[in-house]
This record gives structure tokens, C-alpha cells and sequence, in this order.
């Protein structure tokens, strides 16, 4: 992986909640390709390699099987943000909507950064890549990120939560109770260095600014409850967080300000559905 991969950091963590008796489906991704370089792999575990669009799907068939099996074993489906957002979306759904029992991990750096850092459906508002790119024109990515915790809780799953390498002990509690609570999906929001334009050894650093100052706030969505798992409150300027990223360089104070009204209208809704105690579907 390059130097300083988020995605490395979050697949570590994951071992630390996952148990020895799993099978893990993983989409074409910066994970698959550097961790199952034939003739070799990095897994311990079965492991089955599937296309960006069908993780889900397959991650459907195992669980169907060992049903018809009568087995317990736990199943891991990992995907981008790319084959989670966007081109995987649909057989989540359906994965989602059937109730198998998958935990589905979205490893999202916020582009298709194994394919030449392409806009995706989890880029923010502002950022550069090469389908989004910054000039006089065109400031970055128009569209902002596809808020899609929210969407999966909409389909009544038990356990749908976010998370952030910045915040380790967080994500691996958050694992415990999504294999604990299945179907159940955790979006964990990964760094990488060349994707952001980021110093290899500042990616935990800016993940964790990340969260405190609300541009990724961390909550859980537990059986249509939100409870926010990481305090809102005194958040840091988002400034001190696009300032470390080659890919929000040329944003404007006018756009600053603009992703600013944008993170705390976001973080005081999260704060209101929390102390309505409403849960979020019926």
C-alpha cells in the first residue's frame, strides 16, 4: 500500500473486533490489489475477490448457503467508497432490504483512488480530483457527499454506524456491535496520502480533525435510534482541516465559509434527532 494508507490502518483495527471463524468479500479496490497479488495473499481467512458492482451480492450467496449449511459463520463485505456509494450500491440494497446476515464495511477515502482518483458519490463539496478538477471554472466537486449512513439505517437494518481511523477504540467498538447486531454497515473514513495531496505521516492526524470539527461526525444508528459517539460540541474551525489537503487548496474563503454553514447546519440536526429520542424509521 503507499506509505501512510488509511485503509491498511482500518483493516488492522478490523482484526482486533472480528472473529477467527469469518469469510471476507472484497470489491476490486487499493485493498484487493495489494493484499492478493497472485500467487500470494495477506489473508488468514476465506477470502473471495468480486467486482466493484457486486460484493453485496455475493456476500448474499455465502450467507444463503451456510443458512441452508446451518452454520454460524460470521461474513465481511469491504468495498470503497466507489463500490459502496455509487457502483455497489444496488446490491447493497437488495442485501440489505432481504436481511442477510453481512456486516458491510465501507473503507472510504472519499474517491476511486485505486483508479486514478475519480470523483465518487463520498467526495466532499470542494475537493479536486481528476473528474472534478479546480481551475477558474470549475472549483472542485459541486455536489456534496451522498449521506449514505442515513440511507442504509432507512432500511430498517438493526446496526448502521460511522467511524474514522482517528478514532480507533471508537471503530473497534463500533465492529464488536455491528457483528453483534447483523445486517449491520459501518462507514469508516480512511486517509490517503495521494489522493488528499497530504503528508504520508499526517493521515490519522487529519482523519481525527476530520471528526472534530464535524466534517465526519461519528454516530451510530442502532435499531432506528441515533446516539452521537463522539461529543459535538467546541468544534474546531473546518478550516484547520482543508488546510492540510492539496485537494482543498484552492478553495476561496467564500467556499470555506460555505462548507462551514454546511458542516454545522449538519452537526446540529445530528444533535436534534439525538435529543428527540425518534427513531429514525417506524
Amino acid at each position: 500500500m503507499c506509505a501512510g494508507c488509511g485503509i491498511g490502518i482500518a483493516v488492522n483495527l478490523m482484526g482486533r473486533a472480528v472473529p477467527k471463524d469469518v469469510i471476507v468479500v472484497t470489491a476490486t479496490s487499493c485493498l484487493e490489489v495489494t493484499t492478493s497479488a497472485f500467487p500470494l495473499s495477506a489473508w488468514n481467512v476465506p477470502w473471495i475477490h468480486t467486482a466493484f458492482e457486486n460484493t453485496s451480492a455475493v456476500a448474499s450467496g455465502i450467507e444463503a448457503a451456510l443458512k441452508k449449511q446451518g452454520k454460524k459463520t460470521k461474513i465481511l463485505a469491504i468495498a470503497g467508497d466507489g463500490g459502496t456509494y455509487d457502483i455497489g450500491f444496488q446490491a447493497m440494497s437488495g442485501m440489505f432490504e432481504r436481511g442477510h446476515k453481512v456486516t458491510q464495511i465501507c473503507v472510504d477515502n472519499e474517491a476511486y483512488m485505486n483508479t486514478g482518483i475519480q470523483r465518487s458519490g463520498g467526495t466532499p463539496h470542494g475537493a479536486w480530483t481528476t473528474t472534478s478538477p479546480a481551475g477558474k471554472v470549475w472549483l472542485g466537486k459541486k455536489q456534496w457527499k451522498k449521506p449514505i449512513v442515513d440511507i442504509v439505517a432507512a432500511h430498517r437494518v438493526p446496526y448502521a454506524a460511522t467511524a474514522s481511523v482517528g478514532y480507533p477504540m471508537d471503530f473497534v467498538a463500533k465492529m464488536k456491535k455491528a457483528l453483534e447486531n447483523q445486517p449491520s454497515f459501518l462507514v469508516v473514513h480512511c486517509c490517503c496520502p495521494p489522493g488528499w495531496k497530504i503528508d504520508t505521516s499526517k493521515g490519522p492526524k487529519i482523519t481525527k480533525l476530520a471528526v472534530d470539527t464535524g466534517i465526519n461526525p461519528l454516530y451510530e444508528i442502532e435499531n432506528g435510534k441515533l446516539r452521537i459517539t463522539q461529543p459535538l460540541k467546541n468544534r474546531r474551525p473546518v478550516s484547520e482541516y482543508l488546510k492540510f489537503q492539496g485537494r482543498f487548496k484552492h478553495l476561496d474563503e467564500k467556499e470555506v465559509r460555505e462548507i462551514q454553514e454546511h458542516t454545522d447546519k449538519k452537526c446540529q440536526e445530528l444533535e436534534a434527532r439525538e435529543k428527540s429520542g425518534l427513531k429514525f424509521f417506524y
